[in-house]
């Protein structure tokens, strides 16, 4: 049981101070030790009891078999714990390239990251993805090289790497006592101790601050007191504040300002993102993760001292993001939210921008530690789990009211009116879900019986509520189910837990890849439909021209010649554009969607009395027609690719990626290892991970990303219609 003091009161528990809270999340490459490094976290700050016990590295599936048996999961979207008196709230972000989606959306609720480093391999392609997307969202980091134990960790190296590759100025805050092997400890730079952890003990708890002495070490101390010195002119370049200080009071000798000084000092430098604090440790090895956390606290930002643009159109109403779903058999679906403003109660009606929907939440929980804290009420900048939200889906904005969302954007606006943005008002209101990549894979998914099928159906309609980047639609021709994702990875995962969570054994079939469709010269065409139903004739004549457009847009372009849009009643110029979007779902070659085109109405008679849906028929024959006439292109996408490569192997790859008609942009050299950055067609790069080991003999990895669509060459063009040929008709 608990004794005395360690009793929180429940009120600190539930609501701490604001200036108290700090919302963080670890992001790194995949391997860098996110996993380890966050199971630390929570059994020091006293959230798991045991120490997870990942002996060979930690290895996602490891962690997901133990998961079960230990109860946290990668998937937990946010784990809260107290350090020290502060209210941590730890978002995970995932690291794979599949799921950028899910990193974005995380982003958008932290106030401040940890970024984790792999010590002996500094920055790796995936580590510069994420941390592109923390800056667009304006994120101050701190940053953590782990595995300082590795063979091969060298603490100068990943700092010059984060220098050179990530652009941003590190701040040694500690140096390493030994590498490799030899690591042993670290030096707090800002205090000047030294911190040993006892070799004997098991789990890392006891470390020991020695102050450094000249007497005992007099080349650490000083190589300490020169990094202390750099340190400090760095942070004095960097804020005036804190320059004005060291050149009044402390210009004659740097040793005597006060520790307490020069953190401030570089929490403003690191709040201003003008630079990054870097700390060392061994997340396997037990050692360095509690100056780590103490570091959080210390130089992470709390959420009051974030700004948000749409926080002042609010004026204190509620305000919150649903970052993510998760299905519970007992308690029905799960939101997390981060709450930007106002307060949120049990029983409280909400409203959904996103879904323009009023919804009652049942019950509000907080998962502290390892068990759901049901609350009274929660207030801005906290993470709360509520139970009862039915139709709220991952990414969605909510506000108290229908009202109080208009007032907002009607503060927007004015505000935009300034700065001259024309913008849609509620999209400005929408926090995040905004940008969602555009699925390149999709394949046809089948439930073992027809019988199965509502089954299956309810599982992907949960499964699209947790991750709005996987689209499900229908074949119109086939009456298949067909699933769009990112990647190979994603949608093998989607496979995977329908299986798994909701007990059905799928079929998928083969992988296919999204193309495009365009066409290259303008066409003109005309369609009459002509229609007696009952006693009312339906007559609709259209002239209109199909043509190339000079900028990219995926849904067609509309214009109207100046004849037509005069007279245009409201109801036929929506059939109208009904009509010309419906007609670019399905392109003449592969049925693809067709993007790039811009559609001019020449001229448009219509009979009184005409429904709406003959008009729109009509406009859609009529564009299908001239698609069919013009000259057509496909368009394929093509993927960025980066492979880090051992020296040995790389005339192979090379030779394997000319096949797979790729073109190699550059190749850099990173201590042993060649990177290969190219572009190569997604339809070429099927199973590549496979291929890759096999030419490697497994020492390779690589990452890819949707880079653009382009036009494929007469020949590839050919030889994929003549394959399909038994699907679609060759024209």
């Amino acid at each position: 049981g608990l004794i005395g003091n360690d009793i929180k009161s429940l009120h600190s528990v539930i609501s701490p101070p604001i200036a108290k809270i700090r919302n963080i999340g670890i992001m790194a490459h995949i391997d860098a030790g996110k996993t380890t490094t966050t199971e630390r976290i929570l059994y020091y700050s006293g959230y798991t009891r045991s120490l997870g016990d990942v002996d060979d590295g930690d290895t996602v599936t490891d962690f997901m078999a133990q998961e079960r048996e230990r109860g946290i999961t990668i998937q937990s979207a946010a784990v809260t714990f107290d350090w020290k008196g502060y209210r941590i709230n730890l978002i995970d972000t995932p690291g794979h390239v599949d799921f950028t989606l899910e990193v974005e959306r995380c982003l958008r609720v932290l106030d401040g990251a940890v970024a984790v480093f792999d010590a002996s391999a500094g920055v790796e392609a995936q580590t510069l993805t994420v941390w592109r997307q923390a800056d667009k969202h304006r994120i101050p980091r701190i940053c953590f090289l782990n595995k300082m134990d590795k063979t091969g960790a060298s603490f100068k190296y990943a700092v010059q790497s984060i220098r050179e590759k990530l652009k941003a100025k590190p701040l040694l805050l500690q140096l390493p006592l030994g590498e490799g092997k030899a690591f042993k400890g670290v030096v707090d730079v800002v205090s000047k101790e030294k911190l040993l952890w006892n070799p004997t003990s098991d789990d890392g708890k006891d470390f020991v601050r020695i102050p450094l002495l000249e007497v005992s070490d007099p080349e650490l101390f000083k190589e300490t007191t020169e990094a202390r010195n750099a340190l400090i002119e760095q942070v004095a370049d960097l804020d005036d504040e804190f320059a004005d200080l060291v050149l009044g009071e402390f210009s004659e000798n740097f040793d005597l300002l006060p520790a307490e000084k020069l953190q401030t000092a570089v929490h403003r430098v690191t709040l201003a993102r003008a630079a990054v604090p870097v700390l060392c440790g061994s997340a396997l090895k037990n050692k360095g993760v509690q100056p780590l956390l103490d570091a959080v606290t210390m130089y992470l930002p709390s959420p009051e001292e974030r700004s948000y643009e749409f926080l002042p159109w609010y004026k204190g109403d509620l305000c919150a993001l649903a970052f993510k779903v998760l299905h519970d058999k007992q308690r029905g679906p799960l939101v997390f939210m981060r709450i930007y403003s106002g307060m949120i109660k049990p029983q409280l009606a909400i409203y959904n921008i996103n879904g323009d929907c009023t919804e009652r939440i049942s019950r509000l929980l907080l998962p502290f530690a390892d068990q759901h804290i049901e609350i009274p009420s929660l207030t801005a900048g906290n993470i709360a789990l509520t139970v009862g939200l039915k139709h709220t889906a991952t990414g969605d904005t909510i506000a108290s009211s229908k009202s109080s969302a208009l007032a907002a954007a009607r503060r927007a606006e004015t505000e935009g009116g300034k700065k001259r943005r024309q913008n849609n008002e509620a999209k400005r209101l929408l926090l995040a879900g905004v940008e969602i990549p555009e699925p390149v894979f999709f394949c046809t998914i089948e439930p073992p019986s027809l019988a199965k099928q509502p089954d299956l159906d309810y599982a992907l309609k949960c499964l699209q509520r947790e991750d709005p980047s996987l689209k499900v639609k229908l074949d119109p021709d086939s009456g298949q189910t067909v699933l769009c994702g990112m990647g190979e990875l994603h949608i093998e995962i989607i496979h995977d837990r329908i299986k798994r969570e909701y007990g059905l054994e799928t079929y998928l079939g083969p992988l296919q890849v999204a193309y495009r469709e365009t066409i290259l010269n303008a066409v003109c065409a005309t369609d009459t439909l002509d229609r007696t139903l009952g006693d009312k004739r339906h007559l609709v004549t259209v002239e209109l021209e199909v043509k190339p457009t000079e900028t990219a847009s995926v849904t067609p372009v509309i214009e109207y010649a100046g004849s037509v849009s005069e007279d245009l009643p409201k109801a036929s110029q929506e059939a109208t554009e009904n009509g010309i979007y419906s007609a670019c779902l399905q392109g003449p070659l592969l049925g693809s969607p067709v993007q790039d085109v811009a559609v001019t109405v020449h001229s448009l008679t219509i009979h009184p009395g005409t429904s709406t849906t003959m008009i729109s028929a009509c406009v859609s024959r009529c564009v299908q027609k001239a698609l069919k006439k013009a000259d057509k292109q496909i368009l394929e996408p093509l993927m960025t690719l980066e492979v880090a490569v051992n020296r040995d192997y790389l005339s192979p790859v090379l030779a394997d990626l000319a096949q797979r008609r790729g073109t190699i942009q550059e190749i850099q050299t990173r201590q042993e290892n060649k990177i290969i950055i190219g572009f190569v067609p997604l339809a070429e790069i099927m199973g590549y991970s496979t291929v890759l080991r096999t030419l490697t003999s497994g020492s390779a990895t690589f990452a890819l990303e949707l880079s653009n669509y382009q036009a494929m060459n007469p020949q590839d063009q050919t030889i994929l219609l003549s394959r399909r040929s038994g699907l679609t008709q060759v024209l």
